[in-house]
């Protein structure tokens, strides 16, 4: 299946990559995912902290909820619950290995569910600096890699690889994604705009191990080099394997779901 995926992403991809450099990327990759497959499910509640170029903050809570497929990528479900001019709005995703991903969002001041389209994606996610994109699980297959060799970040020992999306209407050009050795734990994404300018990046921070196998950042800090505002994602409260099924994330679910 390895040398399958290889081949096909290889002819496939029409930016020059060493094919060395190619395969160790892919390895890499892949290797991060299998580290995480098995969780089935798992919620959590979430805090976005929206800083604009003069410091000034704002705050929303959010509750999440993830649900592994077997055979395709994550679904995810984010449900707000304050303030009160967000309150009740929810999105939807339906990560895709191949293809473009299926995406909603539910507004309680519309009443209505509105599809997000493929060229929308790249926009930004409810005013933060994550766009649509940036929150559907990163399937193996939605990118081509080229190994880049090993650096240090904060301290830890790094493989670093960058991947370029596969998906036309990706905002992004590239993204230098930074593993550590160790657990090959995501710990720095640097994204690059479609004119190719580091538009902004992505850090973890306080990663913790849940059910002795999977790990995940309790802080995510996406900081935009090109406007000077961040968003902060704060996680507590994980629960995992706690029987969510397909049901709790139809399109249904985005209406009843509070």
């Amino acid at each position: 299946m390895t040398s399958l995926l290889f081949t096909l992403l290889l002819f496939a991809n029409p930016i020059d990559i060493d094919a060395q450099a190619a395969q160790r990327g892919l390895e890499i990759a892949q290797e991060a995912d299998r580290r995480d497959t098995g969780f089935g499910d798992n919620v959590s509640k979430m805090d976005m902290i929206l800083t604009n170029r003069k410091g000034k903050q704002s705050t929303r809570h959010m509750r999440n909820r993830a649900l592994e497929q077997a055979d395709d990528g994550d679904k995810l479900l984010i449900l707000f619950d304050h303030p009160r001019d967000v309150k009740g709005t929810a999105f939807l995703a339906f990560t895709h290995r191949v293809g473009q991903d299926d995406q909603w969002l539910y507004l309680p001041a519309l009443k209505r569910v509105k599809r997000i389209s493929s060229s929308n994606k790249s926009g930004p996610f409810m005013g933060s600096e994550f766009a649509y994109e940036d929150l559907t699980s990163q399937e193996v297959e939605k990118y081509r890699y080229a190994y880049e060799g090993e650096e240090t970040v904060d301290g830890q020992a790094a493989f670093k690889v960058t991947r370029f999306p596969n998906d036309p209407d990706s905002g992004y050009t590239r993204q230098i994604v930074w593993y550590d050795q160790a657990e090959y734990r995501i710990l720095k994404i640097a994204y690059y705009d479609r004119k190719d300018s580091l538009l902004k990046t992505l850090t973890y921070h306080d990663y913790q191990q849940y059910l002795d196998k999977f790990w995940r950042a309790d802080r995510w800090l996406m900081v935009n080099h090109q406007t000077g505002k961040k968003t902060e994602l704060v996680f507590h409260a994980y629960a995992f394997q706690t029987g969510l099924g397909d049901r709790d994330f139809d399109q249904n679910s985005l209406k009843r779901a509070r």
